[in-house]
């Protein structure tokens, strides 16, 4: 079964908030989507260090509570919870800063299982200005499609031709959607709608290697 990467957006939601974490405001982004699959089989894909590279990246370390992981070219941190097969919590740490992410899943059927995704960040407010929520949600959207594909007999994308499919058409149209998805999340979330958009198309620009002279509205 193949699946239409545009129609792929319907399923997923996006919210934003802003909360408090360590004492200090952080930004809280929500993603969830529903997977044709049990929730057992969920878990394992997204906890096998041997399926995680099929649909994500090659990863190493322990995956256990207070073990360490690491994805190739990616983020690295610890697994702080784990509670099978509806929970894992981790730190995620990347270019010398800490986020967490929080996966949650939930049976919604014999073979449809619901994933929902929380990545709490301090942001500054320089970064959240020019970018949006889009600089991290185009990446999960990203990461969240790949995990799609994977239950999948015949994926349109696979991880090792992840980087030529962006740059085609059909990949170049993924980002700008994601983009705009999560310009509309921050307008729902409070944003002055002309910000919000600029920062999206930013965004697209950034993900697609436009120069701002290439960047189209």
């Amino acid at each position: 079964m193949t699946r239409d990467v545009n129609g792929l957006f319907g399923t997923m939601t996006r919210a934003l908030s802003t909360i408090e974490k360590d004492g200090r405001p952080a930004r809280a982004m929500v993603m969830t989507r529903s997977y044709d699959t049990s929730i057992d089989d969920l878990w394992d894909a997204l906890t096998n260090a041997e399926r995680i590279p099929r649909w994500f990246l090659p990863v190493s370390g322990d995956l256990r509570p207070g073990g360490r992981y690491k994805l190739d070219g990616n983020a690295s941190g610890e697994v702080t919870r784990c509670e099978p097969p509806r929970e894992f919590e981790l730190t995620w740490e990347m270019m010398g800063q800490v986020s967490w992410v929080v996966v949650r899943l939930s049976s919604e059927a014999k073979e449809k299982t619901m994933l929902r995704l929380e990545h709490i960040a301090h942001v500054p407010d320089d970064m959240w200005d020019q970018f949006g929520p889009g600089a991290v949600g185009v990446g999960w959207d990203q990461a969240l499609f790949g995990l799609d594909q994977h239950f999948h007999t015949t994926p349109r994308v696979r991880p090792e031709g992840a980087m030529a499919w962006v740059m085609s058409d059909e990949g170049r149209s993924f980002i700008k959607q994601s983009s705009d998805a999560w310009g509309d999340a921050s307008i729902a979330a409070g944003t002055e709608a002309t910000a919000a958009r600029a920062a999206a198309e930013r965004t697209r620009a950034f993900y697609t290697g436009d120069t701002p002279a290439q960047a189209q509205p």
